[in-house]
C-alpha cells in the first residue's frame, strides 16, 4: 500500500475511535440526565465495541480497512435509524 494510503487508513481508524468513544460517553451522560437507559445502552454496545477493538489498533498500531468499512457503515447505520430503534426498543421493555 501507498504511504498516501496507509496515512488515510490511520486518521480515519482514528477519527472511527475516537466518535465510538464521544458517542458511549454521551449516551452515558444522557442517561444521567434521564433519557431512557435500556434503549440508550443497546445502542451504545456496537459502538464501546468499535471504540474497543479501535484502542486495541491505536495502542498496537496496527490498522486494517476492514475496520473503516465497517465502521463507515454501522456509524450510518445507527445514526440513520436511531430515532426509530430508541422508540422502539423503549416499547418494548416498558
Amino acid at each position: 500500500m501507498s504511504e498516501k494510503a496507509d496515512r488515510y487508513l490511520v486518521l480515519i481508524s482514528k477519527i472511527i475511535f475516537f466518535y465510538s468513544i464521544f458517542f458511549v460517553v454521551m449516551k452515558v451522560i444522557s442517561m444521567f440526565q434521564g433519557a431512557w437507559v435500556i434503549p440508550n445502552l443497546i445502542l451504545s454496545l456496537p459502538y464501546l465495541v468499535f471504540g474497543l477493538v479501535g484502542g486495541y489498533m491505536v495502542k498496537s498500531n496496527r490498522y486494517h480497512w476492514a475496520y473503516v468499512i465497517a465502521g463507515v457503515i454501522l456509524i450510518s447505520i445507527v445514526r440513520y435509524y436511531e430515532v426509530e430503534w430508541m422508540l422502539q426498543l423503549q416499547e418494548h421493555f416498558s
